[in-house]
């Protein structure tokens, strides 16, 4: 029997390991300086650095009650700016917000 790798998983002898390592979930980030995102995130426990992937700049909240009303997701208000993968040092994250994936699902 062969082994095998790819990029998420690992066949040794016939058994495959799943990599848990910069599994990604979809959260908003509050950055220093103002700046809050929201994307995929991923983040190798080695390292002090972390991305958004399918990322956006969250530039008007459009809420009522402020920014955790958007774990349910974005208002009809609120403004998006597409930004790609974000990469920032860990640090400089004030907050990170888990939301629901399929509310947002459709928006990144």
């Amino acid at each position: 029997m062969q082994d095998t790798i790819s990029p998420d998983t690992i066949t040794v002898n016939g058994t495959t390991y799943v990599a848990e390592v910069g599994l990604s979930s979809t959260v908003i980030v509050v950055l220093q300086r103002g700046w809050v995102a929201v994307g995929r995130i991923r983040h190798d426990k080695t390292s002090d650095v972390a991305e958004l992937r399918d990322a956006s700049i969250i530039r008007v909240w459009g809420t009522t009650k402020g920014l955790g009303e958007l774990r349910s997701g974005p208002t009809s208000k609120t403004v998006l700016d597409k930004a790609g993968t974000i990469r920032f040092h860990i640090m400089t994250s004030v907050l990170v917000l888990d939301v629901d994936e399929n509310a947002w699902a459709g928006k990144l």
